[in-house]
């Protein structure tokens, strides 16, 4: 039994399934700002969360697959592959068999999901196999990857995006960009040695840190717009200005930490992101209900 649970624990690790919760969450905002704070079809929102689900599970498996080298270096023991707790064969077969389906899926939602699942997809693929060794782009493309499901989400009941998703997928992304640069930060030792050019070693840490800080201070700037957005539920809404403060005070925090002091502890920072994120995820599904 507790080998079981090990091994459950082990394939959550590499599809980051927590990730999937988050992913559902963006989802369901684009879809309620799109749909006037209304829920959208159910059937369709689930297709739409399999979706993301899927492709979310399937390249990050594959990710850690290719990665398995320079993860080691970087003593990634977050990483169960690096952990020993599952075989490398195994990342394939999930990214053979959930790949394929979370495309099959987007195509019962709408040709508009479907569009956007291939060029996801695809893109997921370039990264993996090849964006990844030049960390530069591959950062914009999980920062990509970090604002699409809002617009997935808004593209499952309207054909047009609303500016409010426009907005929160630019602050994701921005969000999303910032976390990166911290992560190629830390991991500069094994980039260096697999020949990975990444940011930091373009410009140098504390410079990169920098360059991080503001792209956090330009997301909080922009978290404050929708506020002021006559046309939606968040105009006025003080829970979400409560919410988002609350947000923004923890990246205030964070970029001034990365910009200024000597040696930041940046893996505790880069975890504070996260929850800074998910709150801010709270403030956004809190606002799209009228």
């Amino acid at each position: 039994m507790i080998i079981i649970l090990m091994k459950a624990k082990a394939l959550y690790d590499l599809m980051r399934l927590d990730h999937g919760v988050m992913l559902f969450v963006a989802v369901l905002i684009g879809a309620l700002i799109a749909n006037s704070g209304y829920l959208p079809n159910l059937t369709k929102l689930v297709f739409s969360f399999l979706t993301a689900l899927f492709l979310e599970a399937s390249t990050f498996a594959l990710n850690d697959y290719v990665d398995l080298e320079i993860d080691r270096k970087n003593k990634r023991m977050d990483r169960p592959l690096v952990r020993g707790d599952l075989q490398p064969r195994v990342a394939l077969v999930i990214f053979y068999l959930l790949f394929p389906l979370g495309i099959l899926v987007s195509f019962l939602v709408n040709l508009q999901c479907f569009a956007i699942a291939i060029a996801t997809g695809a893109f997921a693929i370039l990264y993996d196999l090849r964006l990844k060794k030049t960390k530069v782009l591959g950062n914009l493309y999980i920062a990509y990857i970090m604002a699409v499901p809002f617009l997935f989400g808004a593209a499952v009941v309207s054909p047009t995006i609303p500016t409010a998703v426009w907005i929160l997928s630019l602050i994701a992304f921005l969000a999303g960009e910032g976390r990166e640069i911290m992560k190629d930060t830390m991991d500069v030792a094994g980039d260096r040695s697999k020949g990975v050019k990444s940011l930091p070693l373009y410009i140098g840490e504390k410079n990169a840190c920098r360059i991080a800080a503001v792209f956090y201070l330009i997301a909080v700037a922009l978290s404050f717009v929708p506020f002021w957005l006559k046309s939606t539920s968040y105009y006025g809404n003080f829970l979400y200005l409560f919410l988002v403060c609350l947000t923004d005070i923890f990246f205030i925090y964070i970029a001034a930490a990365i910009a200024f002091r000597k040696n930041p502890p940046l893996a505790r920072y880069r975890k504070m992101t996260l929850v800074s994120m998910i709150i801010g995820l709270l403030a956004f599904l809190i606002g799209a209900f009228r």
